[in-house]
């Protein structure tokens, strides 16, 4: 089993990561967001960008944190929003890995919510469950099960209501 290490992004790993994303997915659109997110300081935060490395070191995974809004109020939570790995290493963990650290960067942070849209088979490995539980909507049409939240610190209230995305997504 392959161990994967991981860490915060750093300047020098920008190119890499776009060609990572861009590579895991059917067009750049993911790259490009990572990159938009980036320039946006309502949306990033600096340490939750978080990538994986290949015991030769080659960057192989990508989870990427970003500032979104819940509700009327305007309440801070996180979108989790693109995960990637290279196609050449999907499958072994490299995902997880670094899903995991970005979770537990965010928790240092002492951030409380994370939101995500995604499979309903693979976020629940990491305590995500669905918004619905907490009255957390998406801002379009989707399946409950896809839209999922993780309370990352419970003695926080979480709050209710439409997320409010980061302008780059254009929902």
């Amino acid at each position: 089993m392959t161990v994967w290490t991981t860490r915060p992004e750093t300047p020098e790993d920008i190119p890499a990561i776009h060609a990572l994303n861009a590579a895991a997915f059917a067009t750049a659109a993911e790259a490009d967001l990572v990159d938009a997110l980036r320039a946006d300081p309502d949306a990033w935060i600096d340490g939750l960008s978080l990538v994986a490395r290949a015991p030769d070191g080659t960057l192989v995974g990508h989870a990427l944190l970003t500032r979104c809004r819940i509700g009327t109020g305007g309440a801070p939570a996180l979108a989790l929003a693109p995960c990637a790995v290279l196609p050449s290493h999907q499958g072994q963990g490299a995902g997880s890995a670094v899903i995991r650290a970005a979770l537990e960067a965010a928790r240092d942070q002492g951030e409380s919510l994370v939101v995500v849209l995604g499979h309903a088979d693979y976020y629940p490995r990491f305590g995500f469950e669905p918004a619905s539980r907490w009255g957390i909507r998406a801002p379009f049409t989707v399946p409950d099960e896809a839209m999922m939240a993780l309370v990352l610190d419970s003695d926080r209230p979480v709050p209710s209501g439409v997320i409010h995305y980061a302008a780059a997504f254009g929902v």
